[in-house]
């Protein structure tokens, strides 16, 4: 299947380095400590962050957080019906690989013998699943109010018509194209996390398909410092900071 046509247009219409559509917003519960809910395309997460508070004795680090992830999919969020929402292996690879970019992100040193819990929840899955629990689970740390080096974002590339790098694969692109790398990154000091290939590349195109997951994190970056923003703006007027008379 060609992914690309003559006119440089994506099966969805997009262009080869364009972003899908990214809504986000945070607080949407109340009893976690931290919360937000993220479509990346049509893929849509719901991530809980609760601490941090204390570690159980067996788990305790006298010199640093401990971060406990767990990554689950909705029964419904694929064409197929689930039967083991999580605990499989894909899930619990998942987990191991977003502790992995969160605690990266996460200054770790400030919070000994705690624990910080985030639970990811896929509702509709539709490629990029990975990216869109990481980008969430950075909304939901930070509406926690849990201290991070920087935002830590993430962003797949692929390849289409042999040589064409391709940012923000869709799970149709996935399933049709060829290999994908999968990029978590810390944008602002161009660090990168975790870095995943579900084939091998050829080493000729390596470096353009990674630099296009790295430039699809640093647009991330800004839907999710613009949402920051306006998030705490929120808050700041609901609360009447605006009111304050010098």
């Amino acid at each position: 299947m060609e992914l690309l046509s003559d006119q440089g247009l994506r099966l969805d219409g997009r262009r080869a380095t364009e972003l899908r559509q990214i809504h986000c917003k945070m607080g949407v519960f109340s009893q976690p400590d931290g919360s937000a809910y993220v479509e990346q395309g049509n893929t849509k997460v719901l991530a809980a962050v609760y601490g941090p508070h204390q570690a159980s004795s067996k788990r305790s680090n006298f010199d640093e957080a401990i971060v406990n992830c767990q990554y689950s999919m909705a029964t419904f969020s694929t064409g197929e019906r689930k039967k083991r929402p999580r605990g499989d292996r894909k899930s619990q690879e998942m987990t191991i690989h977003l502790k992995q970019a969160l605690s990266a992100s996460i200054k770790m040193e400030l919070y000994p013998r705690s624990q910080i819990d985030v639970y990811i929840e896929v509702l509709q899955a539709d490629g990029g699943n990975y990216c869109a629990s990481v980008n969430a689970a950075t909304l939901a740390l930070i509406d926690a109010g849990i201290c991070l080096k920087e935002y830590v974002c993430a962003c797949t590339a692929s390849l289409a018509n042999g040589n064409v790098p391709l940012m923000d694969v869709s799970h149709l692109e996935e399933t049709s194209g060829g290999p994908t790398l999968t990029v978590a990154s810390l944008p602002s000091s161009g660090k990168i996390a975790f870095m995943e290939m579900s084939q091998r590349f050829h080493l000729d195109h390596l470096p353009k398909v990674l630099e296009t997951a790295l430039k699809g994190c640093r647009e991330v970056q800004n839907v999710i410092d613009q949402t920051v923003r306006e998030h705490v703006t929120y808050l700041g007027q609901a609360g009447g900071w605006g009111n304050v008379h010098k």
